[in-house]
């Protein structure tokens, strides 16, 4: 796929009014999808999303991602079916094995080692597919049917085997992206490495030599379906500024210098400089990695909005002689 789509990822919502004018300031903006995250403190994911395709008119909705360790598959199967519903087809399901073990404490769930979680991710996303197809509700489909009463299913068939929304799941290491590889549809190389020795979740940005073995790696996996994937990521900032080598600077030591400035300069998941200095980052990104579909936090949502703009500019011209 080599269309470019942007997407910003949102924490809170406000009044009902803010949050409609929200929704339509980023469809005016050129977005194309908005997404809600999955944690603890922040708002239930699929409310945000009807209420967010209930003010606008084209823009998709989707988690970015759910913990898999929070949900049993088959209740979750009934909310991706009743939102996408709901949103008219317009769901993009985001999975993910969760890696903040404070939220699984609070919630009272038990914290898994990673290789449990990820088998947990893998075997949700296969529990989602067979709900969808209506083997995990073969009973209660057919008393359904027997009293004339509608089975709930996906509208879409795009992803989970051609019975549901599109499947997106992502991360950085091998477990992960070989999930990712087996079953999405959009496939996000993600730009945070958890820090050894550090509590999970506590992460630095990943460098342009990270992006470059993490996305052949994916790729690899990915076989025959690797040119049906979209290949996304998700940026961690975005600073607009005349002094690119200043700010990355800077940046290093907000990081508490985890990362170079040098790196921060060449990473695909930070953008720093002028409009057009990251609009021609994003255009790179795509040309090295594949990368066509962009995602950015709240916070960055209006300088972004003029970044997509250019990059839509730049990409529908003729390659130079």
């Amino acid at each position: 796929m080599t269309e470019f789509r942007f997407s910003v990822n949102i924490f809170e919502v406000g009044s009902p009014d803010k949050f409609v004018r929200w929704c339509r300031a980023v469809e005016d903006a050129g977005f194309d999808a908005m997404y809600a995250a999955d944690h603890l403190g922040v708002p239930a994911p699929f409310p945000v999303l009807v209420a967010a395709a209930g003010a606008t008119e084209r823009l998709r909705v989707g988690t970015m991602v759910l913990n898999a360790g929070f949900w049993n598959p088959a209740l979750l199967a009934r909310e991706i079916a009743t939102t996408d519903l709901l949103t008219g087809g317009r769901l993009e399901v985001g999975l993910g094995a969760g890696h903040m073990r404070w939220e699984f404490e609070a919630a009272g769930i038990e914290w898994e080692r990673f290789d449990e979680r990820a088998e947990r991710l893998e075997s949700t996303v296969q529990e989602l597919q067979r709900s969808f197809t209506g083997s995990g509700f073969d009973e209660q489909a057919a008393l359904r049917e027997a009293f004339d009463l509608p089975v709930l299913r996906p509208v879409q068939r795009r992803g989970f085997g051609g019975y549901g929304p599109p499947l997106i799941v992502g991360g950085t290491g091998d477990r992960i992206l070989s999930v990712a590889a087996a079953h999405a549809d959009i496939v996000s190389v993600a730009g945070a490495v958890q820090l050894p020795g550090r509590p999970p979740g506590t992460f630095r940005i990943a460098t342009a030599t990270e992006a470059d073995d993490r996305v052949a790696f994916a790729r690899a996996r990915a076989g025959d379906r690797v040119e049906d994937i979209e290949w996304h990521t998700l940026l961690q900032a975005v600073v607009e500024t005349d002094d690119r080598a200043g700010t990355a600077a800077a940046l290093a030591e907000r990081f508490e210098h985890t990362v170079g400035a040098d790196d921060l300069l060449d990473s695909p998941f930070v953008l720093i400089g002028t409009v057009d200095e990251m609009a021609g980052q994003i255009l790179r990104s795509r040309e090295r990695y594949g990368f066509t579909h962009f995602t950015v936090h709240a916070p960055y949502r209006e300088i972004f909005g003029a970044v997509i703009g250019r990059v839509r500019a730049l990409a529908g011209r003729p390659p130079e002689a």
